[in-house]
Order: structure tokens, then sequence, then C-alpha cells
């Protein structure tokens, strides 16, 4: 049995019912050991999806690269050949733009890339970009109402957007310190029986946290021992006790207190109400923390990725995560190296032309419609 589960409060001998507070600390206490193993499962999982993600797909987004960069030059090689209306002559030349600009947005320092993005647009490319990132620029302040400086330095969207979140936290200290200010002036103002009840309530949570802490260290002290490997011992359990402490972990401590026999199981059901309702209180902030920094987690790996828009990820199924994206990036390669063979036959590059065409046409009714 684990010391979390040794935790838990069962219905005495004689079938007596859990009052409220004792059935709200085993509820916290499982959803925190939940919490911890699905953050800890994050990590480890997310490290192995790091490993295989270099081994097995970034060996294939490097091919669809080469295949996408190798497509653009052929359509360059197609506009050069006189046997294009002017309809299919704009559409190739749209596809070869488009590719182009993509590959250059993850890798700028490709020169042949821009002279062929300047050879069919007739504009610079870091011209162009520089001309988007500084309107970009304008509409944002428009919207928020921010002066977001002068334009020397502003290279890139991470500039941009370093700017505007600087901008963000010198607001919100403003208003912070407004509100400051305002309960300055305000505060021989008689706070309201909901308002002291809340900060006695958090004060004496922090006070129960505080007395089990005193008892740790009292017991735990690593000078008060003489054995050299008692000492050692308690200089290590004295490391966790400061950690969980510092980190408002008050399961942590409890388990501390198990594992040193300072309580035992039936120290908790003994506890008296009033003490298990502020355990709670601060158990509940924990375990708000503890999912809080599993969103963070997740919402970093996202981004890593590129799996913003794929829903419900759950970390013991990364691997399927991987399997599809796998699958996907193999599906896209062999349409590519499809339609790369497909240029060198002049009919087949008009059929399939027409058919983008009328694909477009559709999607276009289709839009209006709605």
């Amino acid at each position: 049995m684990s010391r979390t589960n040794t935790l838990l409060i069962s219905p005495d001998a004689t079938g007596a019912a859990l009052t409220a507070p004792q059935r709200r600390f085993g509820n916290l206490i499982r959803q925190i050991e939940q919490a911890r193993q699905l953050l800890a499962t994050w990590h480890e999982r997310i490290g192995e999806y790091r490993q295989a993600h270099g081994e097995l797909l970034l060996p294939l987004e490097t091919e669809l690269t080469n295949a996408h960069r190798q497509w653009a030059f052929a359509l360059d090689g197609l506009l050069a050949q006189r046997s294009w209306t002017k309809a299919e002559r704009e559409m190739l030349r749209n596809m070869l733009c488009g590719t182009v600009g993509t590959l250059l947005a993850t890798n700028e320092d490709d020169a042949p890339l821009k002279a062929l993005f300047a050879k069919h647009t007739g504009a610079d490319f870091d011209t162009e970009r520089r001309d988007m990132l500084l309107a970009m620029k304008e509409l944002t302040e428009a919207i928020t109402g921010f002066d977001l400086g002068d334009d020397e330095g502003l290279d890139t969207d991470a500039d941009l957007v370093g700017r505007m979140q600087q901008k963000l936290r010198e607001e919100a200290a403003a208003q912070e310190a407004q509100e400051a200010h305002r309960s300055a002036k305000t505060g021989q103002r008689r706070k309201s029986a909901a308002q002291q009840r809340r900060e006695t309530e958090a004060q004496q949570a922090l006070q129960s946290m505080r007395e089990i802490f005193r008892k740790l260290a009292s017991a735990l002290h690593p000078d008060r021992e003489t054995d050299d490997s008692r000492r050692e011992e308690k200089t290590a359990l004295m490391q966790r006790v400061n950690q969980a402490y510092a980190a408002n972990d008050l399961l942590a401590l409890l388990e501390l207190q198990l594992e040193i026999e300072q309580i035992d199981a039936s120290h908790i059901a003994t506890t008296s109400e009033q003490r298990l309702k502020h355990y709670n209180k601060v158990l509940g902030e924990q375990l708000a923390e503890l999912r809080t920094q599993i969103g963070r987690v997740e919402t970093g790996f996202r981004i890593e990725f590129g799996l913003e828009h794929v829903p419900a990820i759950q970390p013991h199924k990364l691997g399927q995560v991987l399997d599809r994206a796998r699958r996907e990036l193999h599906a896209e390669l062999t349409d590519q190296q499809r339609v790369l063979r497909m240029l060198d036959d002049t009919e087949a590059v008009k059929r399939w032309l027409k058919h983008e065409r009328q694909q477009l046409r559709s999607a276009k009714r289709d839009f209006m419609a709605f």
C-alpha cells in the first residue's frame, strides 16, 4: 500500500459515515496522486517522443522539404515553356510562389529560393516580409492602443510578439499598482465578514502547514544527530521537507510524517474537523497548481511539435500520435513525389490543373452559399 493510500480515511468499525471534510480530504488525496502520476507520465513520455521524433519523423520532414523545394524549381522550369494558357500559367505561378513562401518561412537563408521568389513576384522576399511585419505592427497598435516603439530592431515575428508581451506585462503591473493604491486609500474601511473569514482561513491553513514543517524539522534536523550514517539520512530527508514546504506540498509533508512514523494511519481519521478543513484548503490549492503544471507541459509539447490542433492528447498514447504523424508524412511525401513525376507529362499537368481549378470553383461556391 502506498503512503498516499495510507492517508485515506475509512469508516470506523462502527460503520459511521465519513464527515464532509473527511470525504473531501480523501477525494483531494486521490486527485492529487492522479495528477502527480499524470505529470510524471507527461515528462517521461515527452522525452521518449522527442527521441522517436528525431529518429523517425525528422528524416521524413527533411525529405518532404527537399521534395517541396524540388517541386518549386520544377514549376519554374515548366513556366519557361510556351505550352500553357494564361489561366494555367497563373495557377502554376501561384503554386510556385506559395511553395517558396512556405519554405522561406522556415529557412530564410535559402538564397536560391529568394531569387526564385523575386523572379516570379518581382519583389524582394526580405523587403516583402519586412513590409508585412510593419503592417502587422501598425494593425496591432490600432487594435490594442499600445505604442510598440519604433521600427528599429523589429526584424522578426518573435520581436513583435516580445514587444506585445512586454506591453501586456507593463499594463498588468500598472493595473496592479492602481489597485494597490485604491486599496491603500480605502484600507480603513471595514472589511466584510466574508473577507475576514477568507483571510482567517488562509492564515489558519498556512499555520497548519507550518506546524507540520516544524514537527518534521525538529525530528529530522541533522545537526542533532551524532551517528554519521543517520546524519546523512536525515540530511536527505530534511532536503525533501524543505522542498515540499517551499512548494506548499502538504501531501508530501504528510507522507514524510508517515515515512518517519511521526503519524500513523489513524492520525488523519482522528484529526479535528476544523484542522481537516485547513488541510483541504491547502490540498485544493496544491491540486490546482498541479493541474496548471500539467496544462503548461501539454501546451509546450503541442507547440514544440506543431500539434496545437490535435484534440485530446493523452501522454500514454503519444506513440499513437507519433505513428499518425509518421503515416501522414509518408502519405504527403508519396503524393508530392507522385506530382513531381507527373510534371514530365504536359498533358497530365493540364488535366491536373483543370481538376484543381474545378475544385477551387466548387469550394468558392460552397463558401458563398454558406
